[in-house]
């Protein structure tokens, strides 16, 4: 049984089907199905009454979130992960095809912290130019995007990409790039992890009346900022950078520049909200002393 489990990565064909000269791989297939799960999720929210959208401005809603992650994943990649490569072939960077024959070899290589921001950006000018709320929409979509990233990570493991560091653990397995090295499956990690323990985090309090709004979508960046940094520890370094300093990879420095960010704005905040307080309380004593004469 044990080997049976160490070897599971061996008995898995990467690519799903073949048409014509297109290998689809199973990334692709549970990318789209990571879509798909958020989608119904959130369709839900709305027939229950949890959201005052409707169908449509979700489906085109989630488009441009979908586009602005692409892109914004893409771009991060490029830049923070392989700029010497990406600098030197400018044609790949958003080609499929290797221009120099012609042939198809897909897109490799996105940064989810990349990815994110582009959603949020994405989100962002599509609530200024349908006059909606941006935190409102923001808060709405998170709670079902761990679901979704679930599947993004089973991709990866599926792929027999993006494995663990070397270990000596019976939860080690065997993977086609490492054939005779035990790793550690840190896609599953990071899909429990970063993927359910998440969602049914964020699902539970989705609905909450007594935090401020867009807290649920900070409680997101910050819970999956955390996970992330500590399966970083199981997962082995991108081959192009290793470890950047202190021992850290990259996700986990940008994870905690996800940190930092994300409680430096939440300062900003209270520091404007304190600000507009003590404002309205001058307000309010100089119309009790008008009052009293």
């Amino acid at each position: 049984m044990l080997d049976l489990y160490q070897n599971l990565p061996h008995t898995i064909n990467p690519v799903a089907f073949t048409v014509g000269f297109l290998s689809v791989r199973w990334y692709s297939v549970m990318f789209l199905v990571g879509f798909w799960v958020v989608f119904t999720l959130l369709c839900w929210r709305i027939r229950v009454g949890e959201a005052e959208i409707n169908k449509q401005t979700l489906f085109d809603l989630l488009l441009i979130a979908f586009v602005g992650g692409l892109i914004g994943g893409r771009i991060s990649y490029v830049i923070i992960y392989d700029a010497a490569y990406f600098f030197t072939n400018v044609s790949q960077i958003f080609s499929p095809f290797n221009l120099s024959d012609g042939s198809f070899q897909g897109l490799y290589g996105m940064s989810y912290h990349g990815a994110l921001v582009g959603s949020l950006l994405g989100i962002y000018f599509f609530a200024i130019f349908k006059k909606l709320n941006f935190l409102m929409l923001a808060d709405f979509i998170v709670p079902a995007l761990p679901a979704g990233y679930f599947f993004g990570r089973i991709g990866n493991f599926m792929n027999g990409e993006l494995f663990g560091r070397v270990t000596n653990s019976e939860f080690g397995m065997y993977f086609a790039n490492s054939p005779t090295t035990l790793r550690y499956p840190s896609q599953i990690f990071e899909a429990f992890g970063e993927g359910i323990f998440l969602f049914c985090l964020l699902w539970k309090i989705r609905n909450q009346k007594t935090f401020p709004q867009g807290s649920i979508s900070w409680f997101y960046i910050f819970g999956y900022s955390g996970l992330r940094f500590v399966c970083e520890f199981f997962r082995q370094p991108d081959l192009q950078l290793g470890f950047v300093f202190w021992g850290l990879t990259m996700g986990q420095i940008l994870s905690l520049i996800s940190i930092f960010v994300l409680f430096f704005l939440l300062f900003l905040k209270n520091q404007k909200s304190a600000i507009i307080k003590k404002q309205l309380m001058k307000v309010n004593l100089g119309c009790i002393r008008k009052s009293s004469f």
